[in-house]
């Protein structure tokens, strides 16, 4: 198992729209929409989480937010 010093960065993407005062609610994860034509609007969450309990909790409000889950990426450090 490989420990490092730094803190890893996510991007969620969701489909439909969330309003970025949700931020605060959501681990303080910067959120961005992109408007795809035919489709639903995508929101983009990304930024830092602590830890995997903070990801399930990000990932448990999107759920209860009734926001379907797109995709969960780990960023890479470059």
């Amino acid at each position: 198992m490989t420990t490092t010093s730094h803190t890893p960065r996510y991007r969620i993407l969701v489909e439909g729209t969330l309003d970025p005062t949700w931020s605060e609610y959501l681990a303080n994860l910067d959120i961005a929409v992109r408007e795809q034509i035919p489709r639903q609007p995508i929101s983009v969450l990304t930024g830092p989480l602590s830890d995997q309990g903070a990801l399930h909790g990000v990932l448990d409000t999107l759920f209860m937010l009734n926001m379907p889950l797109l995709g969960v990426e780990r960023c890479s450090e470059d």
